[in-house]
Order: structure tokens, then sequence, then C-alpha cells
């Protein structure tokens, strides 16, 4: 799916309804783009008050594909139809296309939707989407399919430059108002106000429910988070830059429509802004596939309780003296800044003496702590700081760390943190990787998200140390102790766990069981026969 934004500031009037006008320009004709010879009404309809407008067109295509498949094929060009709606009430054009021609062979399909920004009226916004499906072509399936996307690709960014060239060819004109739609009178209507200045419910041009005014929201929040912003819903370019950080018009109308659907869905408990774009940019600002992610990230969140775990978890005293990590200042960026001695910990032992449930809420204790660290530097360093970064040191690695249950257990941690703190890793360091973990990096990177895996710097060895090490990333006076620093680190250092203070397995079973269950919303009962 290819989304682009068409920002327009010489207009006075609020909708893209300038781009119908400019889009009308491509008919029957269009100079601009040389495979398109021409076109035909088919059909064309309005509605009984005029709001909503639709057209049918044949459009005749010349097809950039190889002479031998158009003879094979026997075609020379290819017909679309195309159907335009344009809904001057609603201020929405909305434009769909499939192929006329081998429609039993081939099914293309294509959608342009221009709508209003919701909370700037001096921006339309573009989203296009197209899907193929080619059942049979004389056997050049794969040929058709490569000139299909070759084709469609090349014409997307070209469809926007036709508008915009369009656009001001509009403007040279002279038409720069377009006036917004209202309903016809209706004959033998009185529009009377009563003396309480009331309109008795007839709703003039001006104050039109379509117009511009904005439904105000509350300020009532789940611990995730509330919505922060300072005025309401209103998302104005300081709040933005202070906050959030660089959004094109795109992205903001995607947090806005997504934060406006947790509002109604929610009933006004909405987590901040900054939480809600974590997920669009983990599903690159896919609103459908957010939202079922931020759906089920808030559900897990209520049944396990996260919201409180900063307030109720306490490490145990195991875990304080044998896992080998800590926060430690920031780094350059003003991202917080964790330290994690993999190589030096017991993965083994402290998975045998505490179970893999309490190693992995003290991770989420972790991130929670990374967030609320991520707030503060934020508050502090008057610019969004939205993920935190993470040194892992893997001097001591070795087989006892590829322990097969251990290994289970980092796969699970992964896959939680993945699903629920998606982009709050910015980056990850990797200092003295040994021989042995290509064997764990194998075993690990397909769990771990494209996106995320492309924030991982490894170093083997000592050439952390040099240029393009960690001093790129970190202040020297940060650097720690044990990797050749002047800062002192506070950090664990690990350490093998006794194998006295191993649980049996019916111990850790029954201790994981009692510990998911109480701190759920679930709650356990006897039930006796009868």
């Amino acid at each position: 799916m290819e989304r682009e934004n068409l920002e327009r500031g010489k207009f006075s009037s609020s909708f893209s309804i300038e781009c119908e006008g400019a889009y009308e320009k491509r008919f029957p004709t269009c100079p601009e783009i040389p495979v398109f010879l021409g076109s035909e009404i088919l059909h064309e309809s309005k509605s009984e008050d005029g709001a909503i407008q639709i057209i049918e067109r044949s459009c005749k295509l010349n097809v950039d594909a190889p002479r031998l498949l158009k003879k094979i094929a026997g075609v020379e060009y290819v017909f679309f139809i195309q159907k335009n709606t344009v809904n001057w009430r609603e201020r929405t054009l909305v434009i769909e296309a499939h192929n006329e021609t081998f429609a039993n062979r081939v099914i293309v399909l294509e959608t342009c939707n221009y709508s209003v920004h919701p909370e700037n009226e001096d921006w339309t916004c573009f989203e296009q989407s197209a899907s193929l499906d080619i059942k049979s072509f004389f056997g050049f399936e794969n040929t058709v399919e490569k000139i299909a996307m070759k084709q469609y690709t090349a014409n997307i960014k070209r469809g926007k430059e036709v508008i915009e060239h369009y656009l001001k060819e509009l403007i040279s004109q002279g038409i720069t108002f377009i006036p917004r739609w209202t309903p016809p009178e209706v004959k033998g209507s009185l529009r009377k106000r009563s003396p309480s200045g009331s309109n008795n419910g007839t709703i003039p041009p001006e104050s039109h429910p379509h117009g511009s005014e904005k439904e105000q929201r509350g300020n009532n929040a789940c611990p995730a988070g509330e919505a922060s912003t300072p005025e309401g819903d209103k998302l104005d370019a300081d709040y933005i830059e202070r906050y959030l950080g660089q959004l094109s018009p795109m992205q903001e109308s995607c947090l806005i429509r997504l934060r406006q659907w947790l509002q109604e869905m929610q009933k006004g408990k909405v987590p901040k802004d900054e939480y809600i774009l974590r997920f669009l940019r983990a599903r690159d600002f896919n609103i459908d596939k957010a939202r079922e992610m931020l759906c089920q990230s808030l559900a897990w969140r209520k049944q396990y309780q996260v919201d409180y775990i900063l307030q109720t978890w306490r490490p145990p005293s195991l875990l304080e003296e044998f896992y080998a990590g800590g926060w430690h200042y920031q780094d350059k960026d003003g991202r917080p800044l964790y330290i994690l001695r993999l190589g030096q910990m017991d993965t083994k032992g402290l998975v045998k003496a505490l179970g893999e449930e309490s190693l992995l809420r003290h991770v989420l204790s972790i991130n929670e702590e990374g967030q609320r660290r991520c707030e503060e530097n934020t508050n502090l360093l008057g610019r969004p700081i939205s993920s935190w970064t993470c040194l892992v040191d893997l001097e001591g690695l070795n087989m006892r760390h590829l322990w097969r249950p251990g290994v289970k257990t980092l796969l699970r941690i992964i896959e939680v943190v993945e699903d629920n703190y998606p982009e709050t890793l910015g980056r990850l360091l990797i200092v003295r990787a040994p021989r042995v973990f290509p064997v764990l990096w194998t075993l690990v990177s397909p769990f771990i998200n494209e996106n995320t895996r492309q924030k991982f710097l490894i170093y083997s060895g000592n050439n952390y140390q040099g240029p393009g090490g960690l001093v790129d990333y970190l202040e020297k006076d940060v650097i720690p102790d044990f990797l050749g620093g002047e800062c002192v680190c506070n950090v664990p250092e690990g350490g093998l766990v006794p194998k006295s203070l191993y649980q049996t397995d019916e111990e850790s079973e029954t201790a994981d069981h009692i510990r998911l269950w109480t701190e759920t919303i679930y709650h356990s009962a006897n039930i006796f026969k009868g």
C-alpha cells in the first residue's frame, strides 16, 4: 500500500473538491500522462440534493509491455473502468478503478481516497491502494506481474504530480475559492430564530454538522498514559515538536483518527499520544494493523495488571544479586541507557531458581521504567525522547547460555516485549561478541521485528573502543569502567547461582501458576461434585 499526502495552502475553501476540479482536467485526455490515450463517460448521476455526484468512465491505456506479449495477447491497448464519487457534504473524493480487458485472467483493483485532514482544513489527505491477482496469462504470469508492478510504482508519484500541476493551473486562472456545499432551500420553509437564539432545528450553512467545529474530549486516562495534548485534541506545531517529534500531515491524521476511535471505544480513557504513536510507527501507520496491535496490548496490560507493575513488583533478592543489568545515565541523544552484562549472567541458574514468570515480570518492570525515564528526559530536555538505548556486554557468553529452556524463556520474553513495547528501543549496542554469538543470534533473530533488528550494532573483540564504536553514541565519562571507560558502573556483576537455590520442577511450576493467577483478573475456586 502506498500513502501520499497532498498539501495545499492557496485555496481558501476547505477540502479536496479543488482536487476534484483538478482531477477532472485529466479527461477526456491528459497530455501529462502519455499512456492515458482517452476516455468516455459511461454513466453519470447525482443525488436529489446534489451532494453526491458519481461519474463512471471507460479509460483507454497504452501499456508499456513487450511487443511479443501484446501480439500473443491479441491486444494493443487495455481498457479500465473508473468510478469517481464526489461527496460534497462529507468533502471526500473516492476513485475506484478495475480492468475490463482480460478481466477473466487478471484482476486489477485500485482505490484512491481524498479527504479533509481532521485537524487542518488547509490539508488534503490522500490514500492510495491497489491489488493485483493474476489467475492465468498464457504462461507469462511472472512477466505480467513485473510489468504491472513496475508501471504502478512509476505512476504513484506521477499521479500526485499531475494533480499538483492542474491545481497550479486552476490557481493561475484565478480559481482560488470554491464555496462549501449547502443543502438546497426547501420551498415554503422559513428559517426563524427563537428569542433564545436557537434556530428551531434548522442548521444554517456556517454551522453545518460537517463543518470545522471540533468535538471536545475529556482528559480521563488509563494508567498506560493519558491524553496529553495541551488543548483538547488540537495537535499544534509546538506540541508536536515538543512531545511527538516530526510527523507528516498523513501521520498526524492517522494519530488523530486512531485516538478518536479509542476515545469512543474506551469511554473517554485513552493512552497518551506518544504511546499510540509507537504502535502506529510499528505498523508503518497502517491504522487497522496498529489498532489491532494496540487493542491486544491494552487488553494484555489489563489482564496482567502491567500498569501497576512499578508499584507492585519487588524483585526477589536473588534477582538483585545475580541479574547483571541496570540503568546507567543516558546516551548522547538523551535516551536513557540500560546496561546488561549478559555474558556474566547465569541464565540457567536464574530460570532454575526463579522460574520464567519472575524473569518475565522483571523484564516488564524494566520496560515500564524505561518509558518513565523517557518521559522524564522529554520534560528535562524539552524535546521528545521516546526510546531508550541498551548496551549488552557479551564477555563470558558460552554454550551454557544456549541451554534449551533458557533460550525458550528468552524467546518468550522477546515475543512479549515485541508485541507490547514497540518502538521503545532506540538502539542496541552489543559489545565483545564471542564466537558462540552467531549461534545465539541465529536462534533469536527470526523472532525480532525487522525494524528492531536494524537498530542493532554488533562489535566483536575490542572493535567497540575505536572510532565508530561506543564513543559515537556515549560520552566518554559515561562509558563503564569494565569496558575501558572512566565511569564506575553499579550494575551487578552476576555470577553463578548456587544450585542449592534451584527449585524442583514441581515447585517452579507451582510458583509460576500461583503468581500468574494471583496477579490477573482471574480468581480460583473449588468446585465440588453436584
